[in-house]
């Protein structure tokens, strides 16, 4: 049954494709112009192949100088020190393997640095969180520059390694690209547990031995982080906009059913190159559809507030211009469809389990939520509400389920938690962002309150442990946007404010900084432009100003004489610590050149890549 398009869904599309005519045709002309029209090694000299090859096994050596058999390039964000990336140690041989079974040769091209924002939550190195990604999307075209293959395998999960690998994968549009996850680890302590122990040590009722505890027991084996943070956050997305196989973004790592979806990743790769009937170019499939169908996918789920950055940042790579603007209209209209922590208490093995992918994709389908003709790696998007099983050790897929195993977690679109997606674009004199509101109880969305201004989280939390923030409050935390250190997360503060809200204070965030995929209860106005260090007006806000934020307006003014507050000299950008040490003064030219966070954050600009 053919099922009419929301309208605001089919007016943001033209909107985007209008306003990316220029840069997309340019993108386009260049993708279509690099398109082989034979294996790509033989575009190369025969030294060059006899490099390529000298280093396989002798059956792939073999079809690799004999040239009749397509190549897959691996990009691999390998490394075993992290659980989310741990599990592709194993994953290029089970992909040679199944490769060789379909006539076609796998290699590792390269990896990229995957690091961890767990890890370097409140630490120095969280400054090169954010431009890892592009960092990520530069290595990955390394690996990919010996031009040798005929499709790409991007393994990948987390933070800014997803996003990193999209844009390097668009960069090189012509090859057909499948991303390939490792999926979440089993379910650990509850969150809600997690959070109550969190908050005790924030108010130094526990020690750090309950504190380190807790925290091993809900970050306890290989895999991603169980909440619905970015990492899960980017596989929600790479199977919205079609660039998984079905079904791939939730099954547990080490399980059969993971192993059968790497396989098959790596034997539909080979299937739809440029020599075949079936070449589906990544730089084709992502066009406006794609991004309008994950921001819609990103609302329905309450997903990350980073993928305001990521989006633009990924669709810019593709020509594709996308703003807030954007995001706002689209998340309006975008039933909440999903309650994972830290929007509710489930995990996403629990989402996984109520129906999961397939079951949000179908109801999104069903109400015109998506552009069903747009088309994946494995398919046109209708065809993606559709989960993976074994059958006798094969692997087949079966339709969504009807109903939603648990109501609490996972809703039908015409009974949604929310009836939009509790994304907001604020405006006011302090500039332009976002917030996100799905976590925020309804009566806590609207903070009037005089402002305490920080430098830093630091700052903010020493004055949080002297006891000077027991009252009503909203927090400026300034200096914090790309171009000042970095735009670290400031997830570190969530323990803090969410103790002060829960003593009966009205406390709120104002920050040009990021709040993480995690972002939580507080309302929090987040990555406002400009930022302070390229003098915005947030440069401006002094302690006592009154501040009104109103997420349900999508409003954040400050109550001070417009005349009084534009007269203000901007206070001046002064890195709260040396900006040397762990390689941060590599980091530079990034922060140098970054574009503000409503276009990406990125050093690649707005409108993308030259095309």
């Amino acid at each position: 049954m053919t099922v009419k398009l929301n309208p605001v869904i089919e007016q943001v599309t033209a909107r985007i494709e209008e306003r990316s005519r220029d840069t997309r045709a340019a993108y386009l002309e260049l993708i279509r112009s690099r398109r082989p029209s034979s294996f790509a090694r033989k575009r190369l000299a025969e030294g060059n192949i006899a490099h390529q090859s000298a280093g396989c096994a002798v059956i792939e050596k073999a079809e690799i100088l004999g040239a009749s058999w397509p190549v897959i390039g691996i990009i691999t964000s390998y490394n075993d020190m992290l659980s989310a990336h741990a599990p592709f140690e194993s994953y290029p041989q089970i992909i040679r393997e199944a490769a060789r079974e379909v006539h076609a040769v796998a290699q590792v091209a390269g990896g990229v640095p995957a690091m961890c924002d767990g890890v370097t939550q409140g630490q120095e190195g969280m400054e090169l969180s954010l431009f890892s990604r592009d960092v990520i999307a530069m290595a990955s075209a390394v690996g990919l520059s010996h031009d040798a293959f005929d499709a790409a395998l991007h393994l990948g999960v987390c933070d800014k390694i997803i996003p990193g690998l999209v844009i390097a994968a668009l960069r090189f549009g012509w090859l057909p690209s499948v991303f390939v996850p490792a999926g979440p680890m089993p379910s650990g302590l509850s969150n809600p547990e997690k959070v109550r122990i969190r908050q005790l040590f924030a108010e130094g009722k526990v020690g750090r031995d309950a504190l380190l505890k807790a925290e091993a027991d809900s970050y306890h084996a290989q895999g991603t982080c169980t909440f619905y943070g970015t990492a899960n956050s980017n596989q929600m997305l790479m199977e919205v906009m079609g660039l998984h196989m079905p079904g791939a973004a939730f099954p547990n790592p080490g399980t059969p059913l993971r192993t059968a979806l790497t396989r098959a990743a790596a034997q539909h790769a080979a299937s739809i190159t440029a020599q075949g009937a079936n070449y589906r170019p990544a730089g084709e499939l992502v066009d406006a559809r794609a991004i309008v169908n994950g921001i819609v996918g990103l609302m329905a789920t309450g997903g990350s507030t980073n993928h305001a950055l990521h989006i633009p940042a990924m669709a810019a790579a593709a020509g594709i211009k996308v703003t807030l603007e954007d995001f706002a209209d689209l998340s309006h209209v975008t039933p909440l469809l999903a309650r994972v922590y830290p929007n509710g208490s489930a995990d996403v093995n629990h989402f996984h389990a109520a129906g999961g992918m397939a079951f949000l994709m179908a109801q999104l389908l069903s109400a015109g939520l998506l552009h069903g003709d747009a088309l994946g790696v494995a398919g046109p998007i209708s065809a993606y509400a559709r989960e993976p099983m074994l059958n006798n050790g094969a692997l087949t897929w079966r339709g969504a389920p009807d109903a939603s195993g648990d109501r609490e977690v996972l809703r039908p679109a015409d009974d949604p938690f929310s009836a939009d997606g509790g994304l907001r674009l604020m405006h006011g004199p302090l500039g332009e962002g976002v917030c996100k509101v799905s976590a925020v109880k309804p009566a806590q969305r609207i903070v009037e309150a005089s402002a305490i201004v920080f430098d830093s989280q630091e700052a903010l939390k020493a004055a949080f442990e002297a006891g000077r923030l027991d009252r009503d409050f909203v927090a400026v935390v300034r200096f914090q946007g790309p171009a000042a250190n970095g735009m670290p997360e400031l997830h570190g503060l969530s323990p803090v404010l969410g103790v002060l809200q829960d003593r009966g204070h009205k406390v709120a965030l104002v920050t040009d900084g990021r709040m993480s995929g995690a972002s939580g209860k507080i309302p929090a106005a987040i990555h406002i432009c400009p930022e302070a260090a390229r003098g915005g007006p947030i440069a401006k806000v002094q302690d006592g100003d009154v501040i009104r934020l109103d997420a349900e307006a999508g409003r954040l003014e400050v109550k001070v004489e417009p005349s009084e507050f534009n007269a203000r000299v901007p206070a001046e950008f002064r890195p709260n610590r040396a900006p040397a040490g762990l390689g941060r003064e590599m980091f530079d030219m990034f922060r140098l050149h970054a574009s503000p966070a409503s276009e990406g954050a990125s050093p690649f600009g707005f409108s993308g890549l030259r095309v």
